[in-house]
């Protein structure tokens, strides 16, 4: 496993990772050119447990929530998880730790250091989520780094056999998913797509088609982080994408308030929140500081 890169690293490679699946190859992602066609039959796509639980969310004229946590922070880190679905979270996202990732700054970089030298593994992790009962679907964000090395069909198994029910890759972007999208179909997991500020209207196209789940709108170009004030091109790539899809859109990187996610779900259908929940976590809070922050954002949204 290739060591951690520094903050300032991870944000000279936003381009290739927060954006780079949206936008292109997550090598070249500079050339932003599309290479093939969307991956998997898109006429047979049946919506998965993550997808019905959000669309009968917002039927329900509900804003919706997913907080993150990142996996084996801490011996109570599965408490964190039941503690911020009983606070009102839609989805949960997972992040299984990595050493080099990419569209993380420096708070979740930190989070992943310290879950890494506890012993955390993706392994453990999926461990520890067989055990979890919640009542709302996990979403796990890892890098593709970790899936080629376990293989493609066996991670896949893994996560369903672990009861979650879809992934986040972001560095691995849909024209060169094509073998992963069919292990990850066949499995049941949902596949995240994400669309970035710079993801031109074609390709925006394609990312709608082959997104499982809901559609990961990138709020701002950078790495994960808590900002002052919400970024204009935040609103802007949820109107973008609410006028392609009819899956839920939910905007990420850069929402860190009650306040600024109120402001987004103008637009969009709900909010990805990471950062600002785990610093709190970083900084001792536990469950009950996780619990406490989701029910801000939950009246945050429905206000």
């Amino acid at each position: 496993m290739i060591a951690a890169s520094p903050a300032g690293a991870a944000a000279g490679a936003a381009a290739g990772a927060a954006a780079g699946a949206a936008t292109g190859s997550a090598i070249g992602a500079a050339n932003g050119a599309a290479t093939g066609p969307a991956a998997g039959d898109v006429d047979a796509y049946v919506p998965g447990r993550l997808e019905q639980r959000l669309r009968e969310r917002r039927g329900a004229g509900a804003k919706l929530v997913v907080p993150y946590v990142t996996g084996g922070l801490g011996d109570d880190w599965l408490d964190t998880v039941r503690a911020v679905a009983d606070a009102g979270a839609d989805a949960i996202e997972v992040g299984i730790p990595f050493s080099d990732p990419v569209m993380d700054g420096p708070v979740i970089q930190e989070a992943s250091m310290r879950a890494l030298a506890r012993g955390a593994t993706p392994a453990s992790i999926l461990a520890d989520l067989r055990h979890l009962d919640v009542d709302v679907p996990i979403v796990v964000m890892t890098y593709y780094n970790l899936i080629a090395h376990a293989g493609e069909r066996r991670m896949a198994g893994e996560l369903a056999a672990s009861g979650v029910s879809g992934a986040i890759l972001p560095d691995l972007p849909v024209d060169e998913a094509t073998t992963w999208l069919a292990e990850a179909d066949a499995a049941g997991i949902e596949t995240v797509q994400l669309a970035a500020p710079t993801t031109t209207d074609a390709r925006l196209v394609q990312v709608c088609a082959r997104t499982r789940g809901f559609l990961y709108a990138v709020g701002v170009l950078g790495v994960t982080g808590e900002r002052q004030a919400l970024a204009a091109s935040a609103v802007e790539i949820a109107k973008r994408c609410k006028a392609t899809t009819d899956v839920p859109v939910l905007v990420g990187v850069g929402v860190s308030t009650p306040d600024q996610a109120r402001e987004v779900c103008t637009v969009a259908d709900g909010v990805i929140v990471g950062s600002a929940l785990v610093r709190r976590l970083l900084d001792g809070e536990g469950p009950i500081g996780a619990s406490a922050f989701v029910a801000e954002l939950r009246a945050g949204v429905d206000g």
